[in-house]
């Protein structure tokens, strides 16, 4: 069944176009709650929401269509998105509803769902949510509507979370670090979250007005966050993106560390302490110098499709608890169910308090490999499968480049384009193979 609503994560758009609309939502919720009835009585809900003015509009939606269909709702308000997993879980509801667009800009919103066990749900679970949305609505009566209420310590609880996944042995006393919350839902946690574990916190990006998430700062533009390092002479930096699933970090020269080098950085922290790692996940666009370097130490090394909701179906059908993509979306399926900019960033602060050594020092041994990125744009019509052009440079650059590199040729899931990657141990060979596929391409 092909989904008309749900995307790769949630259903996103812009708000006051369908299906962002306060209408499509109510009828969302209804049809969630009706789905959720088939197997509980009386289920509970947990809504939590980043810091975009719609947030209060599409929650009072929810509530609503919820309520409407004899759910209980708990209000949990701005909350990251991998706190509402972790309440979820903790409380024992029946289902995690996030209110969120993520690293997109302000006038988007989107609506995802945790599991009761803190999970992203099956294609199925949205399938059978559609299929209920196309049924006339069945409204409770007065007796049997929902109920709501808010859950005034959900900021607090999620913060003694975070911290217990950092060893107890340890602290950041002497650290300083620059926080960037990219004014989004963990404005009023990440600070605290460092300062507590004993950091010294500069805090940017936790003054939320409603139109200033993901606003030139966070995860998706850290340069704010490498101005604030060097300014304040601070020995790292961490930015979230808008609903804090995602990480970047940077050092106190202010280079940044992308998902790949910290997702190396977890599994070796492991090793280090003597713990077995049989596996790592990475996405198709994860830098061979990484499977390298984890082939190397023993590790086992395995490509999901670009996304974490991928990359986590393959850790469960691996078996496996680390997992992550370049883009700073990591899973340590041994702290939480699901991605955590704040947890993730925990473990790398972790190996460098407990190793005595920088970022620098601990991936120096990684080098990352020349990685070119290229899209092309496609005509409507065109099919790039059939592009014998394509496929004949294809071929020419995967000889060429043999064990030192490799390349990827993918349509967009969004936009009609062609992304179009090549790396190599070379920089200057990895340009001349890309534009030669990115020419090949435009040919056809």
């Amino acid at each position: 069944m092909t989904r008309k609503y749900f995307g790769t994560d949630g259903i996103r758009g812009t708000v006051g176009q369908a299906p962002i609309t306060p209408d499509f939502v109510l009828r969302l919720a209804h049809a969630v709650g009706r789905v959720l009835r088939r197997t509980e009585e009386r289920p509970t809900v947990l809504i939590g929401k980043d810091t975009r003015i719609s947030g209060y509009m599409l929650e009072a939606a929810l509530e609503s269509g919820f309520n409407s269909a004899g759910v209980d709702v708990v209000l949990l308000g701005p909350l990251p998105t991998p706190g509402v997993a972790y309440l979820t879980r903790a409380q024992r509801a029946s289902l995690g509803v996030v209110i969120s667009a993520s690293h997109n800009p302000y006038p988007d919103n989107g609506i995802k769902f945790f599991s009761a066990q803190g999970t992203k749900l099956p294609d199925a679970w949205e399938e059978e949510v559609e299929a209920a949305l196309e049924q006339a609505p069945v409204w409770a009566d007065s007796a049997n509507l929902g109920r709501t209420r808010r859950l005034d310590d959900a900021a607090g609880r999620y913060i003694e979370f975070c911290k217990s996944t950092f060893d107890h042995d340890l602290s950041l006393r002497g650290v300083k670090i620059a926080v960037d919350a990219a004014h989004g839902a963990a404005y009023h946690i990440a600070p605290m979250v460092f300062h507590e574990l004993g950091a010294d916190v500069i805090a940017i990006g936790c003054a939320p007005d409603g139109l200033n998430i993901n606003d030139e700062v966070g995860a998706t533009h850290p340069e704010a966050l490498v101005r604030a390092v060097r300014a304040n002479q601070a020995d790292y930096g961490v930015a979230l993106d808008g609903d804090a699933d995602r990480l970047q970090i940077v050092d106190a020269n202010g280079r940044l560390y992308n998902g790949d080098e910290l997702l190396y950085l977890m599994a070796a922290e492991r090793l280090a302490r003597d713990e077995h790692v049989p596996g790592v996940v990475g996405t198709l666009m994860t830098n061979m110098a990484v499977e390298q370097a984890l082939l190397q130490r023993g590790v086992k090394f395995v490509r999901a499709k670009v996304g974490d909701r991928y990359v986590l179906e393959e850790l469960q059908r691996q078996n496996w608890l680390l997992g992550g993509e370049g883009s700073g979306h990591l899973l340590a399926l041994d702290c939480h169910t699901t991605g955590d900019g704040l947890i993730s960033a925990l473990q790398v602060l972790q190996a460098c308090v407990r190793s005595h050594k920088t970022l620098a020092e601990l991936l120096a041994d990684v080098p990352l490999f020349p990685q070119v990125l290229l899209n092309v744009r496609l005509n409507a019509e065109q099919d790039w499968k059939a592009n014998a052009a394509l496929a004949d440079a294809t071929r020419a650059v995967q000889a060429e480049l043999a064990d030192n590199g490799r390349l990827l040729v993918r349509a967009s899931g969004t936009e009609p384009l062609l992304r179009v990657m090549v790396e190599a141990r070379d920089a200057d060979q990895a340009n001349r193979c890309a534009q030669r596929l990115a020419d090949a391409a435009r040919e056809g």
